[in-house]
């Protein structure tokens, strides 16, 4: 017999209804609640409001709410509070019943402002110690990476910084941005500025046009890719600048210092090597020097490891037996110069294979040469190699993962502002590796001791292999 609707009244009172019943046991809200203390944030901000006026919404309820905003991707504040009422489980997660007066989408916005880049900083901190707690991270190994994202600005809002200064006061509350609590000073391109989003940078990625955005760096453990340190920075600056300040955040956010970095060549500069050095940390990074003697054999020309250098008399010997004697002194880079005469290139049989100029072939040489060969030697071994290989895909992971909350595309204009997106961004991929483990302790704990044991047993066969094939051809 088949049912038909009726146009019947809706209830008036609904006294069985219970939002703790109507939510499954296994909802991502329900493990988020059970695994992370909201009420932190009472202390964090207390001094942000005054005594007197108006009551204001709950901290908790606002943190939560900015939580739910980038979980679920919501475009913007005032669709997250419209959706609310729609919402059990985020009503149940926020402490609100059916009936209970929804707030004003304006307060997400002003607390975010009120309460500055300093609160999500240590909120961000909160998880990544809750992390270390539950055995989640190993803290040892440390993997690097940068990612490009997106400014909440039109390309149509560039103009150039000579006519903006003409029409300074047009645009002086938008480039002050009086309302931030803690201004952060940034700049882009010498020429070009954005009206609507000073802060960002225009570069161009790739054969395709120009854009603005920022970059975001990340350090990730290797164990359970806990993400442990994050900044973000204007997109044309270079990602190697930041090697150190991720080194550093890590050291102090998890207590432990890494003795292994990894990182791709973009990092693989001289003062990050040196840095590396200097803290006795392992630089398992791809040296850009290689990048270029690759280029220079592709192009027929003798790399600078074909020039013999003569400690002793501090010069260096050329292929075909000519001496580079050192000329001068570059202090901002730190190096020397060791040059040829001009007339023995230029009557040289070997010149069209050692250098393309006329003046005669140069060499550079760091003031702590031998330091940065050590760590070339040691970046370029099978350790080395296997753990960059890794990088590629946790890093391209932990970024993947990301896309899923909207991180590709600023949500907010100002370089503060999207820094506080990027640690909300990163506290929900902590808290999804904090509640995964959360209910098994014993297991993190086997898993960390698996994980060494993994890298000895790799290592091991690296070994065998080798003086295997050396085996079979001898």
């Amino acid at each position: 017999m088949m049912g038909h609707e009726t146009d019947s009244q809706g209830k008036l009172f609904y006294p069985s209804l219970n939002l703790e019943k109507r939510i499954r046991q296994d909802h991502i809200l329900r493990k988020i609640k059970r695994a992370i203390d909201f009420n932190f944030i009472y202390n964090e901000v207390k001094d942000k409001y005054g005594k007197k006026g108006n009551v204001s919404i709950p901290p908790p309820v606002i943190l939560k709410l900015m939580l739910l905003l980038i979980l679920y991707n919501i475009r913007s504040e005032r669709e997250l509070i419209q959706t609310l009422p729609e919402r059990l489980d985020w009503l149940w997660f926020l402490g609100y019943d059916l009936d209970d007066e929804i707030p004003n989408h304006s307060v997400i916005s002003k607390a975010r402002r009120r309460w500055g880049v300093k609160t999500f900083k240590n909120f961000f901190e909160r998880i990544v110690r809750q992390c270390i707690k539950s055995n989640l991270v190993d803290g040892r190994k440390l993997f690097m990476d940068s990612s490009f994202i997106q400014a909440n600005a039109s390309n149509n809002s560039v103009v150039k910084r000579k006519d903006l200064e003409r029409n300074y006061n047009l645009f002086e509350d938008r480039l002050d941005d009086k309302d931030k609590p803690d201004q952060t000073s940034g700049t882009v391109n010498k020429q070009y500025i954005s009206k609507t989003d000073p802060d960002a940078s225009i570069i161009r990625r790739g054969k395709g046009k120009s854009n603005l955005g920022y970059q975001v760096h990340r350090s990730v453990d290797g164990q359970d890719e806990v993400i442990t340190s994050t900044l973000v920075s204007s997109g044309a600056e270079n990602e190697a600048h930041y090697l150190g300040d991720l080194v550093e955040k890590h050291t102090r956010i998890t207590g432990k210092s890494p003795h292994t970095v990894v990182a791709d060549s973009k990092y693989g500069t001289i003062e990050n090597y040196l840095y590396c050095y200097d803290h006795k940390i392992n630089a398992h990074i791809t040296p850009l020097e290689r990048i270029f003697k690759d280029n220079r054999i592709r192009s027929k020309i003798y790399p600078r490891e074909y020039f013999h250098y003569n400690r002793k008399k501090d010069e260096y010997i050329c292929p075909a037996g000519d001496i580079l004697k050192r000329r001068h002194y570059y202090e901002n880079r730190q190096h020397y110069e060791y040059k040829a005469e001009k007339h023995v290139c230029n009557s040289c049989k070997l010149q069209s294979q050692c250098t393309r100029s006329s003046e005669g072939r140069t060499i550079k040489r760091h003031i702590r040469q031998d330091e940065i060969n050590l760590m070339f030697f040691r970046a370029m071994q099978d350790r080395s190699i296997d753990d960059i290989k890794m990088r590629q895909h946790l890093m391209e992971r932990s970024y993947a993962k990301s896309e899923r909350y909207g991180y590709k595309r600023a949500r907010w204009r100002r370089l503060w502002r999207v820094q506080i997106q990027e640690y909300i961004t990163a506290s929900i991929l902590n808290i999804k590796v904090l509640i995964k483990h959360r209910n098994k302790p014993v297991l993190a704990l086997k898993n960390s001791l698996n994980y060494q044991k993994n890298l000895i047993f790799n290592r091991f066969f690296m070994v065998f292999k080798k003086k295997l094939v050396v085996f079979v051809l001898f």
